[in-house]
């Protein structure tokens, strides 16, 4: 009999396994990203794509996911009018400008720090209004080419990262950094601290998703840090989508949203980072979805969404390969301990895109 219970009562742990879906609860994270109420002012950064990070008496502090963001503004009756908007993690030549239905706000610039990602605003938004903020610098909606650099997998290396910020900072048409994941080696709230103050070094914005290492932790604090782990944003007439795939798969929430995202670039030229590569290109390691299946189906939707390129991290190295007719890159160099099939060592890259013409040069800049 109490083996039979034993055996009972693993079945039902088995069962309880089998139905837990290990990234739904960021998913549904990913849904609360950017919302306050505060003062009497409920603020929403549409799609999630800033953190609230602080809310004071009239201040609000935000950290950028994406080079441009709006943020909806409705105030209630009686409720404070005047406000200072902080981004952290902003564009270097970000502007803020508010609107009250077709009507323009007055927004002052303050006094600029020694940091060219922190901008700082004052706006009133009118009692009773809903107004909409947009941070964003000029022309971010007009389709022109830029250049943006590709990392991921710092992990141990936090204490030298500034090397790699020094390289990139050495480029200035390097707009921002396109972050695969595993910023820390834990993602414990030290480490993720640690990974901000590490980015004061850079003159560009960092915008990331997450990968297993910031899991590690049991209790992961990545959204309030650092935002979404599944986003989508544009940029002159670019599609970028960031896909959480921390746990080797992606959640069906996250699915959802990413059909959405193919859908609304299919015409466009597109770009996807996510951590862990959908196959492994030289399988001298266990550096894919856990699920050959669900890898086969998505990397057949993303051709069929007509993907222009898709970047990797999570393998320690560089690999250039195709991925059902998709140009693939992995970028593992951003200190991790490096593997050695390749000697490449720590490295990003610098892609140039062209919104006409799509994806141009994927160039391999090394750092040591």
């Amino acid at each position: 009999m109490r083996s039979i219970r034993r055996g009972a009562a693993v079945l039902a742990l088995l069962a309880v396994g089998c139905g837990q879906r290990p990234a739904e609860e960021r998913a549904l994270k990913d849904l609360r990203v950017g919302q306050v109420d505060a003062n009497g002012v409920a603020f929403t950064v549409e799609d999630g794509l800033a953190v609230v990070r602080k809310v004071e008496p009239g201040t609000l502090t935000l950290w950028g996911s994406a080079p441009a963001f709006h943020v909806r503004a409705v105030s209630s009756a009686g409720a404070s009018e005047e406000w200072t908007v902080v981004v952290r993690n902003a564009m270097p030549e970000a502007e803020l400008t508010a609107r009250v239905g077709g009507e323009p706000l007055l927004v002052e610039a303050l006094p600029e720090g020694p940091l060219p990602t922190v901008k700082l605003w004052k706006v009133r938004v009118p009692a009773g209004a809903e107004a909409r903020l947009t941070v964003a610098p000029p022309l971010w909606d007009q389709p022109k080419p830029f250049r943006f650099a590709a990392l991921a997998d710092v992990q141990e290396a936090l204490p030298r990262v500034g090397d790699i910020y020094r390289r990139i900072n050495a480029d200035p048409s390097l707009r921002f950094i396109y972050f695969s994941g595993d910023l820390t080696q834990r993602g414990t709230v030290e480490q993720l601290e640690e990974f901000q103050s590490r980015l004061l070094e850079s003159r560009i914005p960092l915008f990331a998703t997450l990968g297993n290492h910031e899991l590690i932790t049991p209790d992961p604090r990545y959204h309030e840090y650092f935002g979404r782990g599944n986003l989508h944003f544009t940029f002159h007439g670019v599609h970028f989508t960031m896909i959480d795939s921390g746990n080797g798969s992606l959640d069906p929430r996250a699915e959802e949203m990413l059909d959405g995202w193919l859908a609304a670039g299919r015409d466009a030229v597109h770009i996807l980072g996510t951590h862990i590569p959908i196959v492994d290109p030289i399988g001298v390691r266990n550096g894919a979805f856990a699920s050959r299946n669900e890898a086969a189906a998505l990397l057949a939707k993303l051709a069929l969404g007509k993907l222009d390129l898709t970047l990797y991290g999570h393998v320690h190295s560089y690999y250039s390969f195709s991925n059902a007719g998709i140009p693939s890159f992995i970028s593992g160099g951003g200190g991790a301990i490096p593997e050695q099939f390749d000697g490449v060592g720590r490295h990003f890259l610098a892609v140039e895109v062209d919104p006409a013409q799509g994806v141009r040069t994927v160039s391999l800049v090394r750092v040591d």
